[in-house]
């Protein structure tokens, strides 16, 4: 028996291997023959082995769920994402204007404000932001970027257009995995790596390490880069270490930093103090200092602030970046793009409705039933209301959160988001998904060959995220028909 295709349909959905008529799109074709071509022997054989390989190099991910912590293996499918190059070029040009247009936005919102002032970007918004931060006023990090580190969320519609879901300029994550899962690929079909130009990914770590250098306040010498990790129980704990260890970094704790009289930070080791150079958190601006932020933290470092404020260490992301990452500042960003660019979005948004506004919120009143409401500043999936799918309880208790806070509600059509064929047992269904590419910036810009394509492995569910229980593909861009 081998794994067939014959019966697969994607209805309704833009599917990313199988046109409407169920035929392998030109630059899958291959993959499609290959996969056919397996008996459920040799697929289940690779299955195990791919999840023995998961468990046995402790890629893991852990789920918060009723208050315990799960460590879980990292969820994959073995059945690839395949996009062309063609396509890719476009969306790696739109990606790198968003990142350089928001960076700007940022550095504007600490010092001049003029978008403010200009009456682009409305006071309210930075006035009531969560994620603005005081302290930062008349901060310029070096090389005038705060957001070195982001993940764009790109969906696709029905009719196959590419859009920003939202971007992430805090913490962003799972960059590990997208490495990890064409490690994976690898070893399971070399013989496709041989014949299909699949471009790579695996000059990430290397172009991480180099957006970080270059934030050092010590040019000319080999800095001292480190990966600053809340410790072995966050959930993304896997991939600070495994960063740490691709770029030939340190990966510390906030209790093994110190900053010294001289307002530099030192790194504590067995042959005494050692100055660190470049810090990339993986922790929330709240925990970062508690001198300046949450007195009652752990994880971060007294005098933290001090020393990036005195120009003697980089932190990547800078403190104050999240001030754009908000899913009301995000309906902005075409305008933000326009006003310091002069440029038309290359990826649009997906339409939004901002319950701040009063029409838009009359209209997402009327129609709880079918929009998408998410709060301002949540992440991972929570906090959301999916409309259609909703409760009439679970509605009525957003109108009342809506009414009472409605700065902190967006809403938006909810997508019919694109499939791709997923190993479910033995056989083959659809499964909806995204995709999150990661940008780089400092004193060049990057974005990754593709990204982590995240799956709703749930039938039918639109919620991909890891915390929600979503898995994930390799993504292959190809530069011909594989």
């Amino acid at each position: 028996m081998t794994l067939d295709f014959s019966s697969y349909r994607a209805s309704g959905f833009y599917d990313e291997l199988f046109d409407a008529q169920c035929v392998p799109r030109p630059w899958a074709r291959m993959l499609i023959e290959h996969l056919s071509g397996l008996n459920a022997a040799e697929l289940n054989q690779q299955r195990a082995a791919v999840d023995a390989a998961i468990m046995t190099m402790g890629i893991t991910f852990t789920v918060y769920s009723d208050g315990a912590n799960i460590d879980r293996g990292w969820p994959f499918d073995i059945i690839p994402r395949v996009m062309p190059n063609e396509e890719w070029r476009r969306i790696d040009a739109g990606l790198k204007q968003r990142l350089t247009a928001l960076n700007l936005f940022i550095d504007d919102l600490y010092n001049r404000q003029a978008i403010v002032k200009d009456g682009a970007f409305p006071a309210e918004v930075v006035a009531s932001s969560r994620n603005f931060r005081p302290e930062c006023v008349g901060q310029t990090p070096r090389l005038g970027v705060w957001a070195h580190v982001c993940g764009t969320d790109l969906v696709r519609d029905r009719d196959g257009t590419i859009f920003v879901l939202e971007d992430n300029l805090r913490v962003p994550s799972g960059v590990s995995y997208m490495l990890e899962n064409r490690m994976l690929m690898k070893r399971m079909f070399p013989e496709l790596f041989e014949v299909c130009e699949i471009l790579p990914v695996d000059d990430y770590p290397a172009r991480l390490y180099d957006t970080l250098a270059a934030l050092s306040p010590r040019p000319g010498e080999r800095p001292v880069v480190v990966v600053l990790t809340p410790g072995i129980y966050n959930s993304a704990y896997f991939e600070h270490s495994y960063l740490a260890q691709q770029m030939g970094a340190v990966l510390v704790e906030g209790s093994d930093l110190i900053v010294a009289a001289d307002d530099c930070v030192y790194m504590k080791t067995i042959d005494g103090l050692h100055r660190v150079d470049v810090i990339y958190r993986r922790i929330d601006d709240d925990f970062l200092d508690p001198e300046v932020f949450r007195p009652d933290s752990t994880l971060g470092v007294h005098g933290l602030m001090r020393a990036w404020r005195g120009g003697n260490v980089g932190i990547a992301n800078a403190p104050g970046a999240g001030v754009a990452d908000d899913k009301v500042v995000y309906t902005f960003v075409p305008k933000i793009i326009r006003y310091y660019l002069g440029e038309d979005p290359i990826i649009p948004n997906v339409p939004s409705y901002l319950c701040m506004d009063a029409s838009d919120c009359d209209y997402v009143l009327a129609n709880l039933d079918k929009l998408v409401v998410k709060p301002a500043n949540e992440s991972g999936g929570y906090g959301m209301l999916m409309g259609p799918r909703a409760s009439t309880a679970e509605r009525e208790e957003f109108r009342h959160r809506i009414q009472a806070d409605a700065r902190n509600y967006m809403a938006q059509p909810m997508l019919a988001l694109s499939t791709a064929p997923t190993l479910i047992g033995d056989s083959v269904a659809p499964r909806h998904l995204d995709l999150r590419p990661f940008v780089l910036q400092s004193d060049f810009l990057y974005v990754t060959t593709g990204g982590l394509t995240r799956v709703a492995m749930r039938e039918g569910s639109l919620v991909v995220n890891s915390s929600q229980g979503g898995g994930s593909k390799d993504t292959w861009i190809v530069e011909a028909p594989c």
